[in-house]
């Protein structure tokens, strides 16, 4: 290895790291939902190192955070199968979704929590307390009783009683009251629509027993998407919805027909995929804060609603989300371009920031973070496509010269979602030793409006597909990285999309899919409700265009694949089972090509245990480093490759 000028030059993806899997999963913790309750802050946060327990902070007026829900309670649910809102607070009190049991249990300060909620299969999200009445209202979702879940609102008395306030529809979410508890609202969804296609939102007058009284539809339907509707303190409702191709916000004031507060071509909304996503709150009688997206990136703003002016607030976050608020400061999970995401403090008339909780403590030196560069690029039939591209970056090491870089495209999952340009040090794992990253927001991605967002309708498989490698072309002919030497990488869907690109393309010469689909009639007849119907409109009716569904499944043709895979895969997973990667590898198997199989006993979609992350990372560079001809830097347990000669 020749060094020069204190850089030491060595192949790339060979280049000594200082982020390593076991200080990204020791160290870290991962994020969640913010509750305020008068003075006090809370939020959730998912720790790694204790097999992936979600627990519950408070930091009081004095400052000092400190757990409050003690072990082994585990603040998750698991409806929809991907959970959310799984904890509420007020009056000094916690009510929450505890993992083992799915049932709720209410924690009183000093006190160990009891579970309110009878045993049985039923699970909650969504939590809220009634602010007139003893009760806590959720979204409940009742297993065993028939061919699908049923779904309903309902109210849990402080005595365990529990009465249903809605049902009848296919998927509920939102509730929430106004501050004098006399009205209530919530949204709601049929097949085959997911939350991001159409909902309603409903509200009523809560009577004088708890009861609701006639429903009003206030907006929405089967193609606008109402997201996060909220009272603000006088008893208007507010809600964010797609009504002229973004979301945006509206307000009903005095039973009114909804009104715009401010249009513009901007994302004031979420994909629902878990419950409790937050993108505004008011800070007063007359101001909301918000978060929002231009392309792909989070901004921060007030808004003054007797003008219904916007003032930008200049903070250094570039993805913000469970955005609360109160007088003169907001709350949220913030993430930019070289800090983790963390629980921050804002001040909104200067903009100062104050850190709460980082998601990770390891400091890396600024010569060795890869900034994340917007990139739009031309895909097939000559439409735009959007992503990210970080460039390997160590302040101690450079590449021979004339080599390029291997190239890692990224394909996130959803496919509804989208990912962003913030600090992730799962990204700077790879950026450090010596890889170049794409990360993709393909056709279909949220963030850019839902014309954007519905390009993917009738075309997964296909457009996300295209993005991806056509992605990967641009960079090759830019020269910035080795065409030789290009891999592509998912989860669930993600995984999906690696599958078929590593399928119906030769463009990619290594594949890593995280619980990812491989057979999509297996994933219409398998997969959980609130999935269920997701492919009518991303592919076709089911099982009509059963023909379809087999052209589009790697599975169906994987006489057409011909490079390695690794595939990674919890043995719990309800959204994607076992058997669609097991499928896949058997047929890999028998046709000789070189493929890996890493799976996680306890895991479901998507890894929560700090051991099991570390294997992923470091079973997936292991894993290129036999395929691209480089060997890590890092002392790796390795995972077998079978059909690969040694």
């Amino acid at each position: 290895m020749e060094v020069m000028d204190e850089v030491r030059i060595a192949p790339h993806g060979s280049w000594e790291s200082p982020i390593t899997a076991a200080e990204i999963v020791e160290g870290s913790i991962r994020l969640g939902q913010i509750a305020i309750d008068g003075e006090a802050l809370y939020w959730s946060e998912l720790r790694p190192a204790e097999q992936g327990r979600t627990t519950i902070m408070r930091r009081g007026p004095e400052g000092v955070a400190e757990e409050v829900l003690p072990a082994p309670f585990n603040a998750r649910s698991r409806v929809h199968e991907y959970g959310g809102g799984a904890f509420c607070v007020g009056a000094d009190e916690v009510w929450f979704s505890n993992d083992a049991d799915q049932r709720i249990h209410r924690l009183i300060a000093g006190e160990t929590p009891r579970p309110v909620t009878p045993e049985g299969s039923n699970r909650y999200a969504d939590l809220v307390l009634d602010p007139a009445r003893p009760r806590c209202v959720a979204v409940r979702e009742s297993h065993d009783v028939g061919d699908e879940p049923v779904n309903e609102l309902v109210a849990v008395g402080f005595d365990g009683s529990i009465e249903v306030l809605a049902a009848g529809a296919d998927f509920y979410a939102s509730p929430r009251f106004s501050p004098d508890g006399d009205q209530f609202a919530w949204i709601e969804w049929n097949h085959p629509n997911m939350p991001w296609d159409g909902t309603t939102l409903q509200r009523a007058r809560v009577d004088g027993a708890g009861g609701l009284g006639d429903v009003d539809a206030v907006a929405g339907g089967p193609d606008v998407a109402v997201f996060q509707p909220e009272f603000d303190p006088s008893g208007n409702l507010y809600f964010s919805a797609d009504l002229d191709g973004w979301w945006n916000l509206y307000c009903c004031v005095d039973d009114g027909a909804p009104v715009s507060v401010h249009a513009v071509m901007a994302e004031f909304g979420l994909p629902h995929w878990v419950f409790g996503m937050r993108c505004y709150d008011f800070s007063s009688p007359g101001q909301i804060v918000a978060a929002f997206i231009v392309d792909g990136i989070s901004k921060l703003a007030e808004i003054d609603l007797d003008n219904r002016a916007m003032r930008t607030i200049p903070v250094p976050h570039i993805d913000i989300s469970g955005l609360r608020a109160q007088a003169g400061r907001a709350y949220y999970i913030g993430a930019s371009v070289r800090a983790p995401a963390a629980v921050v403090s804002v001040e909104l008339d200067s903009g100062q920031v104050e850190v709460i909780r980082p998601s990770a403590d390891l400091a890396i030196e600024p010569g060795t973070v890869s900034v994340g560069q917007p990139v739009e690029f031309e895909t097939a039939e000559g439409a735009k496509a959007h992503g990210f591209y970080y460039p390997p970056v160590n302040a101690r090491h450079a590449g021979p010269a004339g080599e390029l870089p291997p190239l890692i495209v990224m394909s996130h999952g959803g496919p509804t979602g989208q990912t962003s340009c913030s600090y992730d040090l799962k990204t700077q794992f790879w950026t450090s030793r010596g890889f170049a990253i794409l990360d993709v927001n393909y056709r279909g991605s949220t963030g850019f409006g839902r014309d954007y967002r519905r390009l993917l309708d009738g075309g997964w498989g296909v457009v996300d597909v295209e993005d991806c490698v056509h992605g990967a072309r641009m960079l090759v002919l830019q020269g910035l990285v080795d065409g030789d030497r290009m891999a592509i990488t998912g989860g669930s869907a993600g995984g999906y999309t690696t599958l078929c690109a590593l399928t119906f393309f030769d463009v990619f010469k290594a594949g890593a899919s995280h619980y990812g689909i491989g057979d999509l009639e297996a994933l219409a007849r398998d997969t959980h409700k609130f999935e269920s119907r997701y492919l009518d409109r991303l592919v076709g009716a089911w099982p009509a265009e059963a023909k379809l569904y087999r052209s589009r499944s790697p599975i169906h043709h994987t006489d057409r694949l011909s490079c390695p895979v690794i595939f990674f895969q919890g043995l719990d997973d309800k959204v994607v089972p076992p058997n669609q990667a097991e499928a896949m590898i058997a047929a890999l198997r028998e046709k000789g090509i070189p493929v890996a199989y890493v799976p996680f006993t306890g895991e479901g979609h998507g890894f929560r245990r700090a051991a099991n992350i570390k294997r992923a990372l470091e079973g997936e560079l292991y894993f290129y480093g036999r395929v691209f001809g480089f060997d890590p830097a890092d002392d790796l347990a390795p995972v077998e490759i079978e059909n690969m000669d040694p």
